[in-house]
């Protein structure tokens, strides 16, 4: 993690990461003002938080309420050497807590990880730089040797070279990459988090066999996001790029709707038309960009090639974003390494969709089949040997497909996951499987796993595939467990031989979508330096359902997004325009605003967290409609996850409205009381909220410049690095008549 520090007044310093900031100063004594904690009062207090939150954490897995716990630390300096100290800490337990329990919870406490870290004796590297941000490749730690050349199935070149390479790129575009944790908790899988130091909304997570292929994995899945403006999909990109050259690609092009409102006849073909548009309620303005906002220049479209013969095809970046989100994005060494990951992304998911829409029973993988792959082997002993049943399937429905399935069981919550993975190779798909089923994840984290059911319409619901997209957390089908399996094992080999590899195995995938009659769309983008593509199956590789584009379109922030951001400059006429649109698109009360208008706010900021009910909320009281204001507020507090904070905000607010609303009453026969319950800077801000002194209490002022929205505009620097750097690339690439 990336801590930079400012020096303030006196001795005081300010540390700002993430989306904090901590303030330290000394005590008086040592000549500062006392008004906060010293560097070495943080040090202390990281370590007893630690030990606590692992005490929660074991409790929380078990049902174990933690009002009565009590722990304290204290630290025993060697009058001898004050560098010496002893670090005691002691816990408090209520007598109900079982003799295993409290065996459990200190031994949940040795693995508090600023004691591990303590213990094992961090290296500190001092240094003077030129330029911080430019140091962009100081935090990767993991340097192999030169001369090692480690190769594994699927990459064209040695890990060591693909980890040189890629970490190249990302330096040269001056994003400086950390890697935020480890994780090794079984044999044989590895996975890590990295993300941009300055930016820490760009992460990606990677796993491996080993600590190399988990790094290329994160690495190439960083650039992959990169190339195809993942990480900025669905955010407003501010009205300095909605106005460039180009907003997205220098090869965007921009075309103008039709009459009535008609569909471009420059945009996607004859075969997409019937899937995008069957009943003709598709129009224009439903494609319109989200990310530029602007309306009036076209829908931007971007170029892809028809694999089947060569044509380009210009599909809307609204289309795209909306329907495949990251489905079918990979980087590689070579297009081919590339275009076979896109590939077996885009089979490992229809075909998961298809096994649990069907609720399919998979054939279980024969022991000697296994038994060739004794590393895979190994991490699956050290699961079930931590209590995890697990379940190894052929999920290439009879051979068709080049997809394997992993399936852990916790019989402590009744909690499953099923786990897919794809590549020519059996091998490789199964590893994938068992590396992704704890990607990131620690063993307390597999205690929160959904239950099976057979419940069909809650397997087959839409959203839950969408579960099983995001992070493989949907519900699966008891049927799904059946022993009695749907297809026979088949030992399959999709993979290729010899130097062409990865054609070979491009062209065999590419061909299956061919036998399916599936039209496949590829987009290369390889202006940053590294060769990444994006594959398109219309019908088949998309996440969210096609009617969304009418229906559910992330566009619609179109309709609130200035307006919003404008929200204190607005007249009551505004107002009342703003609010009728909010209560009339079949919005979720309780979506938060910041995705719908696409804006990273501080998570920690009453915008970061404000719903679109308690927008409405704020703009009744503001148009001193209180009846209406009152009744959103006993909405907000039925169903309240904001900070006690705004809470108790709220609890005031609603006693306030009792009595304004109330012809009886008078609001200076409570307020004395009302301060002395909600306190005088809280009622302050209540009061000011009806009586229109305070309008939007807790909103700070900004506009569609951004003002103040330092998170948005970190985002948004790591995205001015690539288009800076396709602007270069395209300059070069243009020949001198």
């Amino acid at each position: 993690m990336e801590i930079k520090v400012n020096f303030l007044d006196k001795l005081r310093l300010e540390a700002k990461f993430d989306d904090f900031t901590v303030v330290a100063d000394q005590p008086i004594r040592y000549k500062g003002d006392g008004s906060a904690p010293g560097p070495f009062d943080y040090f202390l207090a990281s370590s007893a938080l630690c030990a606590a939150y692992f005490v929660k954490l074991y409790c929380s897995t078990r049902n174990i309420p933690t009002e009565n716990i009590r722990l304290s630390q204290n630290n025993i300096v060697d009058p001898e050497d004050r560098y010496q100290q002893i670090f005691k800490i002691q816990v408090e337990l209520p007598e109900d807590i079982s003799a295993k329990d409290r065996q459990g919870i200190l031994r949940s406490i040795e693995r508090c990880t600023v004691k591990k870290v303590v213990q094992a004796g961090p290296q500190f590297v001092i240094e003077e730089v030129q330029n911080l941000d430019a140091d962009a490749q100081a935090l990767l730690t993991l340097n192999p040797a030169s001369d090692a050349s480690t190769y594994i199935p699927g990459k064209d070149l040695p890990l060591e070279q693909t980890i040189a390479n890629m970490s190249a790129v990302l330096a040269n575009l001056g994003i400086k990459i950390e890697i935020a944790s480890w994780r090794n908790i079984i044999p044989n899988v590895w996975s890590l988090h990295i993300r941009d130091a300055h930016s820490p909304m760009c992460f990606t997570n990677g796993k491996g066999s080993t600590k190399e292929s988990a790094l290329a994995s994160a690495l190439g899945e960083y650039i992959e996001r990169l190339s195809c403006n993942h990480f900025y999909a669905g955010q407003f990109w501010g009205e300095e790029l909605a106005e460039a050259d180009f907003v997205h690609y220098p090869n965007e092009r921009w075309f103008k709707p039709g009459p009535d409102d008609a569909l471009p006849p420059e945009i996607l073909d004859d075969y997409c038309l019937e899937i995008f548009n069957p009943d003709g309620e598709l129009q224009a303005s439903h494609l319109h960009d989200t990310n530029s906002g602007f309306v009036e220049r076209g829908i931007c479209s971007l170029p892809f090639t028809r694999h089947s013969d060569g044509e380009t095809v210009y599909f809307p970046t609204n289309l795209v974003e909306n329907l495949y989100v990251s489905n079918g994005m990979s980087a590689g060494n070579t297009l081919a390494e590339a275009q076979v990951q896109c590939l077996s992304e885009i089979f490992e998911r229809a075909v998961k969709r298809e096994i649990l829409n069907s609720e399919i029973a998979l054939p279980d993988v024969p022991a000697d089949v296994l038994a060739k792959y004794p590393s895979i082997l190994a991490g699956i002993k050290g699961l079930e040997e931590q209590g995890f049943p697990v379940l190894v399937k052929d999920a290439s429905l009879g051979g068709k497909y080049p997809v394997m399935c992993v399936t852990l069981m916790n019989p402590r919550t009744g909690g499953v996951f099923a786990s897919f993975g794809a590549h020519p190779s059996l091998q490789v798909a199964l590893e994938r499987s068992l590396t992704e089923l704890l990607q990131g994840r620690s063993f307390e984290g597999l205690n929160d796993l959904p239950r099976p059911t057979f419940n069909s319409n809650a397997v087959t619901e839409p959203n839950n595939f969408v579960e099983h997209f995001i992070d493989s957390s949907g519900i699966v089908s008891w049927r799904f467990f059946s022993s009695k399996s749907d297809y026979d094992f088949v030992e399959w080999d999709f993979s290729g031989k010899g130097e062409q590899s990865n054609a070979d195995e491009a062209a065999e995938l590419f061909g299956i979508l061919e036998e399916m009659g599936k039209q496949a769309y590829v987009a290369v983008y390889d202006q940053l330096g590294a060769t990444a593509c994006r594959i398109l199956v219309p019908g088949y590789s998309e996440v969210y359902p096609v009617e969304d584009l009418v229906w559910d379109n992330t566009n619609k922030a179109l309709l609130f997004r200035a307006d919003i951001l404008n929200l204190h400059h607005l007249d009551d006429s505004s107002l009342e325009s703003l609010l009728d649109r909010l209560e009339n698109n079949e919005l979720d009360d309780y979506g938060d605003v910041a995705t719908l208008i696409g804006i990273e706010f501080d998570e920690n900021t009453v915008w970061g967290q404000l719903t679109v009910l308690e927008l409405k909320l704020l703009i009744q009281l503001a148009l001193q409609r209180y009846e209406e204001a009152q009744e959103l507020v006993g909405a907000f507090l039925q169903y309240n996850d904001n900070t006690v904070d705004r809470g108790l905000f709220y609890q005031a607010l609603n006693a306030v409205l009792e009595v304004v609303l109330d012809d009886e009453l008078e609001i200076e026969d409570f307020e004395a009381n009302f301060r002395r319950m909600f306190s005088d800077e809280r009622m302050d801000a209540v009061l000011g909220s009806v009586d229109g002194s305070v309008r939007f209490f807790g909103l700070t002022p900004t506009s569609l410049k951004l003002e103040g929205l330092d998170r948005h505009h970190r985002l948004m620097d790591s995205y001015r690095k690539l288009h800076a750097a396709r602007a270069r690339a395209a300059a070069a690439s243009v020949v001198p008549v």
